[in-house]
Formats: structure tokens, sequence, C-alpha cells
């Protein structure tokens, strides 16, 4: 996926640190007339509110949930800036970051990641929150 949205959000890595360990940009960069979007942290629900078992359909869920709560606003995961995750248990990185890559394409935003005793409802295994500008 190109950034469709470069005017607005630009993103590198830069070359005096080393290569991001992961899928993530080392420093995404925001053009000053920006607006600025925060969003809810968004979770693995299906279209019925049910929460699965598995995790990785919580993970797939939950980035499908990102996609549609930004173009809410119009907006795609171009104009993502910075995403937090945050699991309960291990995240499997390959299926993580297959639905990941899927997403965000070939530029990522950048990303931190922490693990956490719990998160809101006890049957939640991952939750993603984003920070987006358009």
């Amino acid at each position: 996926m190109e950034n469709a949205n470069t005017f607005v959000v630009q993103r590198s890595n830069p070359d005096t640190i080393a290569q991001p360990v992961g899928q993530y940009s080392h420093v995404t960069k925001i053009s000053p007339n920006a607006e600025w979007y925060v969003f809810s942290g968004q979770i693995g629900t299906d279209q019925a509110g049910n929460i699965p078992d598995d995790f990785n359909q919580q993970a797939t869920n939950t980035l499908d949930n990102i996609v549609k709560v930004l173009a809410s606003q119009q907006l795609t995961p171009d104009h993502v800036v910075k995403v937090n995750i945050w699991a309960t248990v291990p995240i499997d990185w390959d299926h993580f970051y297959q639905v990941w890559g899927a997403t965000f394409g070939a530029t990522p935003p950048s990303m931190t990641v922490a693990y956490v005793q719990a998160l809101g409802l006890p049957e939640l295994k991952i939750e993603l929150d984003m920070w987006a500008a358009g």
C-alpha cells in the first residue's frame, strides 16, 4: 500500500539507529495544518458484538474494526500516526503481522506494544488504540 496521504503523514526510519525490530516506523511526521483524530481502543468484537475466544481472531477483528472506524471519518490506514497495542497473552506475531501488513502495507505507523494483566473486559486478549491525522 502506498501512503496516499503523504502531504499530511510522512514516515521514516533514520539510518542513525537500528532498523525497527518489527513492522513499524520509528518516525511519523504530521503536517502543521492536519486535523487530529484520537480513537478509543478497538477490540476484537465481530459485527454482532461477540468476542471470540481465539486470540488470532480477536486480532483480525480488531484490525478490521480499525479500518471501519477510520472509514467512518473518511480516513484510511494511511492516516494513522501511532498505534498502541495492549495484549494480555503472547502475541502470535506471524498472524498479527499478516493482518497488520494487509491493513497498513509497506509504510506502517509508529507502534508501541505492552503486555498487561487485564483489559476492560475479562475475555479481551488484545486492544489497539490509535491516533490519526487527515
